[in-house]
C-alpha cells in the first residue's frame, strides 16, 4: 500500500497529472475543430507541460538561489531533465512557427518564476497570477494546435479561447481559495480582493457566460453543448467545495482531473 502511495505522490508531484490536463485540453480542442494532432504534438505537450511546472514549482528549491535540492525532490529533478530531452526531442518534429509561439510562452512562464524584472517575477506582481497562468494555459491548449496544422483562425476559434479562457480561470480559483493561508496579501488574488463567498458567486458567473457564449457557435451540437453543461457544472461544484482547509489532493487531483473527464466525455460520445 505504501508502495502505491508513492507512486501516486509522484505522479502528482512530478506535474504528470497536470501534464495529461494539458494534453486533454489540446484534445478537446482538436476534437472540437476536427485537427488532426500528431502525435509528437501531444508528446510535445506533455513532457513541455512537465517541464514547465516543475521548473515553476521547483525552481528555487532546485538551485536558483544556491539551495540544495530536498532529498525527496531528487527524483523528480532526474524525471524533470528526462521530460525536458523529450521535449527537445519531440521539437525536432515540429513546424518553426510553432516553436516560435511555444517560445513565447515559455518566456512567460520564465518570467512568471524568476524575478528578472525590477527584481519581481510575474506571480508577485499584484493581480497578475491568476491572468498569466489562464493566458498560457488557454494559448497553449487553443491557439496552438491551430499553429501545429497551419490552420486558419476562424470567429468560431475566437468564441472558444474566450471559453477556455474563463474555463481556466474558474479552475484556478479553488487553487486560490487554498492558497489563501499562503499567499501574500500583496498578491491581491481573487479570493483575497473579494472574499470567499463572493468569488464563488463570480466564478459561477464567469461558467453561466461560457454556456451562454456556446449557444452563438455555429453549426451548434448537441453532444458538445451536453458535454460542455457537464463540465461547468463539476468546475462549478468544484468551487463551490473549495475551502481554504482542504483535503490534500483535492485540487491537485480531484479539480485538474476536470479536464481529462472533459476529453473522455467528447472522446466517447
Amino acid at each position: 500500500m505504501k508502495f502505491f502511495r508513492s507512486i501516486f505522490e509522484f505522479y502528482i508531484n512530478a506535474s504528470i497529472h497536470v501534464a495529461l490536463a494539458v494534453a486533454s485540453l489540446v484534445a478537446v480542442t482538436a476534437i472540437e475543430f476536427d485537427l488532426s494532432l500528431t502525435n509528437s504534438f501531444y508528446y510535445f505537450i506533455i513532457f513541455g507541460s512537465i517541464t514547465g511546472y516543475n521548473f515553476v514549482k521547483y525552481a528555487e528549491i532546485a538551485g536558483l538561489h544556491h539551495r540544495s535540492l530536498v532529498k525527496r525532490l531528487k527524483g523528480i529533478q532526474v524525471f524533470s531533465l528526462f521530460c525536458f530531452f523529450g521535449m527537445l526531442i519531440f521539437a525536432l518534429r515540429l513546424s518553426l512557427n510553432t516553436l516560435l509561439v511555444t517560445l513565447g510562452f515559455a518566456v512567460i512562464t520564465l518570467l512568471y518564476a524568476v524575478p528578472l524584472l525590477f527584481k519581481k517575477n510575474l506571480r508577485s506582481i499584484a493581480g497578475l497570477k491568476i491572468t498569466m497562468v489562464a493566458l498560457v494555459w488557454t494559448g497553449v491548449t487553443v491557439l496552438l494546435p491551430f499553429v501545429s496544422i497551419e490552420d486558419s483562425l476562424s470567429g468560431v476559434f475566437y468564441f472558444t479561447f474566450i471559453q477556455r479562457f474563463i474555463v481556466v480561470i474558474v479552475l484556478i480559483l479553488p487553487f486560490d481559495i487554498r492558497d489563501l493561508q499562503y499567499d501574500k496579501t500583496t498578491l491581491k488574488t481573487i479570493p483575497q480582493s473579494f472574499g470567499i463567498k463572493k468569488t464563488k458567486r463570480l466564478g459561477i458567473f464567469l461558467l453561466t457566460i461560457v454556456l451562454i457564449m456556446e449557444g452563438f457557435k455555429a453549426p451548434p451540437s448537441a453532444v458538445k453543448i451536453s458535454v460542455l453543461v457537464f463540465v461547468c457544472f463539476l468546475v462549478a461544484t468544484s468551487l463551490v467545495c473549495a475551502q481554504k482547509k482542504q483535503s490534500k489532493y483535492f485540487t491537485s487531483f480531484w479539480v485538474e482531473s476536470i479536464p481529462i473527464v472533459w476529453y473522455l466525455l467528447l472522446f466517447a460520445f
